[in-house]
C-alpha cells in the first residue's frame, strides 16, 4: 500500500455546522493557547479529563516507543510537501476520546487539506474465558493513534496541541513518518479475515478439563498451537502422563 492512500475512513460523530465567521484559524487558535504554555504538560491530560492513577499502571503493557517531550509550542525542523502517515501518543484506553477530539481540530481549525485521516489501529480477537468463546475489538497499539497528514508547523501544532496526546513518535521533536511497508502491515492486521485467539492459560500452567470424556480432569498444559486452535494437556491417569488434545473451549484455568 502507498503511504500516501489513507486508510479506510473511521465513522466520526456528526458535527455542528460552523459559520464561516466563527471558524477559528490556526494562528489565532495559537495566541490563545500560548498563554497556557507555563502550565505543566500535565495540564495536557487534565484538560482531556484523564484520571492519572488509572492511565499510569496501564503504561507498563504499552510498547514503548519514543515520544517527543519538548515544549507544546515548539514546531519540528523539518516539514514536507507529501502525505504520510505518523504516530502520535496517548494514555492507553484514551485512543477514541484523542480521536474525537483530533477530528473536531481539524474541522474546527478548517485543516482538511493537511491532516487526512485519524485512525486507531484495530483488530477483531476471539477470547475464551470460563469455557466461553466471544469476540472482542482490541486495539493493536494501546496508547498509539495514526495520523495521515502533511507535515508543517500548522499541522503539527493542530495534532500536538490536541487534548489527551502527549507527543508524536520520532527523535526529539521531530516527528518520524511511518514506512511504506510498516503502514501496509497495519494495514493487513485491521484487514485480517479471521480474528486472533486469546487464551488465559499457557504452557506449564494447570487447567482443567470442561467438556468432553475427560470432564473435570486437570492438568498441565505442555503445548498450544494457535493455528488449530489446540491445546496438548498432560492427565494423569492411574499414575501416567498421558497426552490429550483438546480444543481452546475445552479447557481452562485451574
Amino acid at each position: 500500500m502507498d503511504v500516501q492512500e489513507p486508510l479506510e475512513q473511521f465513522e466520526s460523530e456528526p458535527q455542528e455546522p460552523v459559520e464561516e465567521s466563527q471558524v477559528p484559524t490556526v494562528d489565532s487558535v495559537r495566541q490563545e493557547e500560548t498563554a497556557q504554555e507555563t502550565k505543566p504538560v500535565q495540564s495536557v491530560e487534565e484538560e482531556a479529563g484523564m484520571d492519572l492513577s488509572t492511565t499510569e499502571s496501564e503504561s507498563a503493557s504499552t510498547p514503548r516507543l519514543e515520544v517527543d517531550s519538548a515544549s507544546r509550542g515548539e514546531a519540528p525542523a523539518q516539514t514536507s510537501t507529501e502525505p504520510a502517515w505518523y504516530v502520535i501518543h496517548c494514555y492507553s484506553g484514551y485512543e477514541n476520546k484523542v480521536r474525537h477530539n483530533l477530528e473536531q481540530r481539524i474541522e474546527t481549525m478548517g485543516m482538511k487539506d493537511r491532516i487526512f485521516d485519524v485512525v486507531i489501529p484495530t483488530q477483531d480477537e476471539v477470547e475464551v474465558r470460563d469455557g466461553k468463546r466471544r469476540t472482542v475489538e482490541r486495539h493493536i497499539f494501546p496508547g498509539y493513534v495514526l495520523v495521515n497528514l502533511i507535515l508543517s508547523e500548522e499541522s503539527w501544532y493542530v495534532v500536538r496541541n490536541t487534548p489527551g496526546v502527549t507527543g508524536f513518535v520520532g527523535m526529539g521533536n521531530q516527528p518520524t513518518p511511518l514506512r511504506p511497508e510498516e503502514v501496509s502491515q497495519i494495514v493487513k492486521r485491521m484487514e485480517a479475515e479471521a480474528p486472533t485467539i486469546k487464551v488465559t492459560f499457557k504452557v506449564g500452567e494447570r487447567v482443567r478439563i470442561v467438556d468432553g470424556p475427560f470432564n473435570d480432569f486437570r492438568g498441565t498444559v505442555s503445548e498450544i498451537d494457535m493455528e488449530r486452535t489446540k491445546v496438548r494437556v498432560m492427565v494423569s491417569f492411574f499414575g501416567r502422563e498421558t497426552p490429550v488434545e483438546l480444543d481452546f473451549l475445552q479447557v481452562e484455568k485451574s
